[in-house]
């Protein structure tokens, strides 16, 4: 039996029209989870962005953030920020880690 997640296209392989965010609505976005991480759900994100941004674009964006190891969608829906830049730092010149 296979799982979803395995057959599960991704919103821009899904979607033709999929708009490209601009660098600037990335690092937005971004702040504004990291600042809120744990506090609301996908869509509530969505609606308290300090500027608005098309569904689509936004959806972009927390593809390429979940992907990249930045965010978790929680099973309840909650968004949380997990990128630690500080540890990242700390342990990017030991000889074991292959950056």
């Amino acid at each position: 039996m296979e799982t979803k997640t395995l057959n599960k296209k991704s919103y821009m392989e899904s979607n033709e029209i999929a708009r490209s965010p601009t660098l600037q609505t990335v690092l937005m976005v971004e702040k504004f989870i990291e600042e809120h991480s744990g506090e609301c759900k996908k869509t509530e994100l969505f609606k308290k962005l300090p500027k608005k941004v098309m569904w689509q674009t936004f959806q972009v964006i927390m593809e390429y953030l979940e992907r990249s190891y930045r965010i978790v969608i929680e099973k309840d829906g909650v968004v949380t920020y997990i990128w630690n830049p500080k540890f990242y730092e700390k342990i990017k010149n030991r000889p074991e880690v292959k950056v």
